[in-house]
């Protein structure tokens, strides 16, 4: 196990991640601390940052020193970006904080800051193409990569809180004049970085800013789970949260759900910024990372001493077995789950008694491994815990849409309760609901057929006998458990097939 703390020192915020890493469990979050230093509005016209600039800053980092401490974590790397970046006394700021705090903070170039962005969200994200984005206070840095590889990296020079004081100063948040100038400026910065332009791909976007537009539309349009880490939005999306957000008097942006109040006044210019990236991209959707830079450095630090420990091909697969790992899922259980899952797909899939897509079976095999995981809780609500668990938690590597097919699923206990968690996305129609149906009906087949969790299951076959059909099941060890609710559970493929099932349990 492993333990390190991140500070992010930006132009907007400061704020402190403590992550842990173990190889179960993967990259946890311990403590994530933010609060609003505006360290860019410190700066004078000779970019000189003034005392109280300093002392605030001073004071965060003390604070977040202590906040450590309590967790027990000792490796604390503080990173500055542009507004320390841009600072002309940055010396005499680093000295300070090394003599007053005991910290030595690493400033980091924009070219940097751009490609720990870009590391989190290849291993986070499973496009295998996009632009990048993520516009902080005072900088804002672009990536290209192709098949997850990095080609081009920009950093730029304006961020939020720079747009603000360069058009707003004085002005309402949605000054026409202060708009269409903003506008203008980050399109001619944006048609200067020359290989931004055509690329149609999706563009994933990082950062404080894009979360609040995230989560600003997600409200205005009832998004039925949690989380923004992988939602996606379109230009019509865009537009009209920009619309919500450009015709809203500032007194009243408080009132807008899903905007931070530390945000309202340099939202605008993060939508301006958005929509002109896409439009110059041609992009094919928009996407929002939680992963950003300090993700990005922490797994860079991380896998100095666990090599193995991200695999950015593997983002799924990782995410959903740290996910059973949390919720005390043997490894061992879940992979012979996955194995007689498969057998019975492939038995039913013989005599033509089911046929899906291979997307819709990737799903399934998957969701054997953390079927039923909300037993963790209670016995008594596995199904439900079970669905709003895995519905709502951040797995990487998968659309929201197949996250909640993965919940359903894993949780399927009857026809009844699967509707009735279906129809709070809306997402499904009855022929979707067909294909969840089938294939949970066998996750929770082979669930009973492992029901001890002895793996004494070593195959199975099915063969036609008159009208009817026989499963024939060969065991090592004592099938007690697994023959009694193997006999309760086989209404469900008995259902499938249309047909009444005999199961012949035979010792090898």
């Amino acid at each position: 196990m492993k333990r390190i703390g991140l500070v992010d020192i930006g132009s907007n915020t400061v704020r402190l991640v403590l992550f842990e890493y173990n190889e179960e469990t993967g990259l946890k979050e311990l403590q994530n601390i933010k609060t609003p230093a505006r360290l860019a509005r410190y700066l004078d016209e000779d970019n000189v940052m003034a005392e109280e600039g300093i002392d605030n800053l001073l004071s965060i980092l003390g604070s977040f020193q202590k906040i450590s401490e309590k967790y027990d974590v000792t490796e604390i790397y503080p990173v500055a970006t542009a507004a320390i970046r841009q600072s002309v006394n940055v010396e005499d700021i680093l000295e300070r904080t090394k003599n007053e705090v005991g910290m030595e903070i690493k400033v980091i170039t924009g070219k940097e800051e751009a490609y720990y962005g870009y590391h989190a969200v290849v291993h986070t994200i499973s496009n295998m193409d996009a632009v990048t984005i993520d516009i902080g206070g005072g900088s804002t840095e672009l990536n290209f990569f192709e098949n997850k590889e990095l080609i081009h990296s920009v950093s730029l020079p304006f961020g939020v809180v720079t747009l603000k004081s360069m058009f707003f100063e004085g002005k309402d948040h949605n000054d026409e004049d202060a708009l269409e100038e903003t506008e203008k400026y980050v399109k001619e910065q944006l048609r200067s970085v020359k290989w931004l332009a055509k690329r149609r791909v999706p563009i994933l976007a990082i950062g404080g800013s894009a979360r609040n537009i995230a989560r600003i539309h997600q409200s205005s349009v009832n998004y039925p789970i949690a989380g923004v880490h992988g939602y996606s939005m379109d230009r019509n999306d865009l537009q009209d949260v920009y619309d919500l957000l450009e015709s809203t008097k500032g007194d009243d942006l408080d009132d807008i759900d899903g905007l931070s109040k530390d945000r309202s006044d340099i939202i605008l210019p993060s939508a301006i910024v958005f929509k002109s990236l896409y439009d110059l991209v041609r992009a094919e959707e928009f996407k929002f990372s939680r992963k950003g830079l300090r993700e990005g450095m922490a797994m860079s630090i991380i896998s100095k001493d666990y090599p193995a420990a991200f695999n950015k091909y593997h983002i799924f697969r990782d995410s959903l077995m740290e996910l059973a790992s949390d919720f005390n899922i043997l490894k061992s259980e879940g992979e012979k789950r996955q194995e007689i899952a498969e057998r019975i797909y492939h038995e039913l899939a013989r005599f033509d008694f089911i046929k899906t897509g291979k997307h819709e079976k990737y799903l399934m095999k998957n969701a054997a491994h953390i079927f039923y995981l909300g037993s963790f809780i209670d016995r008594d609500a596995t199904s439900q815990h079970t669905y709003y668990i895995i519905s709502n938690s951040n797995i990487n590597g998968i659309v929201h849409e197949d996250r909640v097919r993965l919940a359903l699923m894993a949780s399927f206990k009857n026809k009844t309760l699967l509707k009735f968690y279906a129809e709070e996305s809306g997402w499904f129609d009855s022929s979707d609901l067909d294909v969840l149906l089938t294939l949970g009906s066998i996750l929770k087949f082979s669930n009973a057929l492992n029901v001890s969790n002895t793996g004494i299951v070593q195959d199975l076959y099915l063969e036609e006998e008159g009208d009817d059909m026989v499963m024939t099941v060969k065991y090592k060890g004592d099938p007690i458990a697994e023959e009694y609710q193997a006999t309760r559970q086989k209404k469900h493929i008995e259902k499938i097939m249309d047909k009444d099932l005999d199961i012949r349990f035979v010792e090898v």
